[in-house]
């Protein structure tokens, strides 16, 4: 496989539409894994997971019984597989929010398995109920295709970064919410509580998932605002003074003031001679950064990269 292939092109003003629609249709399954699953620390229990057809929400429990729900972005289908045996799935392709929703609470109901979700989105400022959303109705399946691609070389590098650190690592896990990936290391030190204020998010939900300090980073395809491209993105929170102006790497990576983060442009990484060493560079230089200001016990924290069939020297 090419670099090129792994690491598409996805100019976001091309599928802006689609990535609005499939943005509603992942908070859609989300919710129903929300419904499902106890509360985890951080809002764990909620993610979707890349896998090697799409996205997942993984098992979840349901009255002695187990089901899941998948995206496939090679053959675009939407999966519902119960631990019976039985499953429904119905073709992605353009359709409205409204009728996707509608689909898949048919597909829920045929396989004996009552769900209810709350049905307003979070963390969007113009929004409307699911069930009423006959406004996002684009998919363009190339573009998915890609976007997948995309979810998935990054999910590798991200996956590698998390074996460096000792301390508490979130899993490299996908939210609906932002629509991004991301994976986030923790010093061990409680934060001062987040004040909320995301839209449509309970600020109870914001102050848990900030309780402890973090240096996080993600992937998100873009949005309407400062970043409206592809984009990797390192925070820290609280931010230490000193945050914003220290160094990263690689060169194309700067702090937005719009957003309180550094941003590494999707395509500075796909356009790289080593898009893995790229990434891996501004994981690694923001993360010091974070870790550094803040005082982090980054000697108890680390340790080296793991390698495949070895373990961990002691």
């Amino acid at each position: 496989m090419t670099e090129n292939s792994r690491w598409p092109e996805l100019p976001y003003a091309a599928w802006k539409d689609t990535a609005a629609t499939l943005q509603l249709w992942t908070q859609i399954v989300g919710k129903i894994r929300l419904t499902q699953t106890p509360w985890l620390n951080h809002s764990w229990h909620v993610t979707l997971y890349v896998d090697a057809r799409g996205l997942t929400t993984g098992p979840m429990p349901h009255d002695g019984r187990t089901f899941q729900i998948d995206f496939d972005f090679i053959d675009h289908v939407l999966w519902v597989r119960a631990s019976d045996g039985r499953f429904r799935q119905f073709m992605l392709k353009p359709m409205s929010v409204a009728e996707f929703y509608a689909d898949l609470m048919i597909a829920l109901k045929e396989l004996d398995l009552s769900v209810k979700i709350r049905t307003m989105p979070c963390e969007l400022a113009e929004c409307m109920p699911f069930e009423a959303d006959n406004v996002h109705a684009s998919y363009d399946a190339d573009a998915a295709h890609r976007f997948w691609r995309v979810l998935l070389a990054t999910n590798h590098v991200f996956a590698r970064f998390r074996t460096g650190f000792l301390g508490k690592s979130s899993p490299v896990h996908f939210f609906w919410g932002s629509f991004d990936l991301a994976v986030t290391r923790f010093s061990g030190r409680t934060a001062p509580r987040h004040p909320g204020g995301v839209p449509h998010l309970p600020n109870a939900v914001a102050a848990e998932a900030y309780s402890h300090e973090v240096s996080s980073a993600g992937f998100w395809p873009g949005s309407p605002g400062p970043v409206d491209y592809p984009a990797f993105y390192s925070y820290a929170y609280p931010a230490p003074e000193g945050f914003a102006g220290v160094p990263v790497k690689p060169a194309a990576a700067f702090f937005s003031k719009d957003l309180g983060e550094f941003i590494l442009p999707y395509d500075a990484v796909r356009t790289a001679r080593d898009p893995d060493a790229a990434l891996l560079d501004f994981l690694k230089s923001t993360y010091e950064a974070a870790a550094d200001l803040a005082k982090w016990d980054r000697t108890a924290l680390e340790c080296g990269f793991g390698e495949a069939g070895r373990p961990r020297p002691i």
